[in-house]
């Protein structure tokens, strides 16, 4: 006995179905790279203009490399996200280890406290952070401010959560072997649990890197100098090119700010859903 095939009318219309949901979804990022090529004044008056393109994309480039200095920009953000990504990524990987293979006193108690800085929205600590990190405790905020956009943001709840779930479907048998063969547990973390959790690894870099990389409102607090703010705030401030609400220049920030995460997001897209697959049989 064989099971009916769906009908082929049914089949072609959820592909018509999905590929319509596709396209509505797709509507704002289309409009912005529509508004991206046109000139402050086809931008800024009605009606909109959604077709044909206009010439001013290279242009607007232009003015966000040459004016606002979005080279620099792109490099700070690379380099706090990198940053904060590899410190979240390991001490994650080290509560994850501690949480599973360890015994200690209060452990679950500790583990759901942790989980309940998740409720807390990071706008209730942005005070006292920024009296620590840009008063006269540290000033971090003029004399380093990559120091200020990466320490206080190098440990993560979500990551911990994660490790520890998937550290705690991989058999028990392999720490018991590790240890039979003199293995310390940092060694039996990188030579052991790290090559297989590349796939969740991936995925928790992938999120912090995206969320370090759309930060904007820590960036705008504590970096006076701009010079050495990140992207996100470059695109806020293109907003006001020239004294004036150029569209077009602030489209094509908002393009170029969501190139890199989207570039990678592709690249990684298998290795971030096999991630969240976490089985025994991985």
């Amino acid at each position: 006995m064989t099971l009916a095939k769906p009908h082929s009318k049914t089949r072609w219309g959820t592909h018509i179905a999905l590929w319509i949901v596709c396209f509505i979804m797709l509507i704002p990022a289309l409009y912005a790279l529509q508004n991206a090529t046109l000139t402050v004044e086809e931008a800024a008056f009605p009606p909109p203009r959604l077709f044909p393109p206009g010439a001013d994309l290279i242009p607007n480039m232009r003015v966000l490399f040459e004016e606002l200095g979005f080279g620099q920009l792109i490099v700070n953000t690379m380099v706090v996200s990198l940053v904060v990504v590899i410190g979240k990524t390991i001490l994650a990987l080290l509560a994850g280890l501690a949480f599973v293979y360890f015994r200690f006193p209060g452990r679950t108690f500790l583990f759901f406290f942790i989980l309940l800085t998740l409720l807390m929205p990071t706008e209730i600590i942005l005070l006292p952070l920024f009296r620590m990190m840009g008063g006269n405790e540290l000033g971090w905020g003029e004399a380093f401010p990559r120091l200020a956009l990466t320490v206080p943001f190098l440990a993560t709840a979500t990551g911990a959560f994660l490790f520890r779930q998937h550290f705690n479907n991989i058999p028990r048998e392999l720490a018991e072997a590790a240890q039979i063969d003199g293995a310390t547990p940092i060694r039996f973390l990188f030579a052991v649990l790290v090559p297989m959790s590349w796939n969740v690894i991936v995925a928790h870099s992938l999120i912090q890197f995206i969320a370090s990389w759309n930060s904007y409102l820590w960036p705008v607090l504590i970096v006076q100098n701009v010079e050495d703010q990140i992207i996100q705030v470059g695109v806020r401030n293109a907003l006001s090119y020239n004294f004036i609400a150029d569209f077009g220049v602030l489209m094509s920030a908002g393009l170029i700010a969501s190139l890199p995460p989207l570039l990678l997001f592709i690249v990684m897209q298998r290795q971030f859903m096999s991630g969240f697959a976490i089985t025994r049989d991985k």
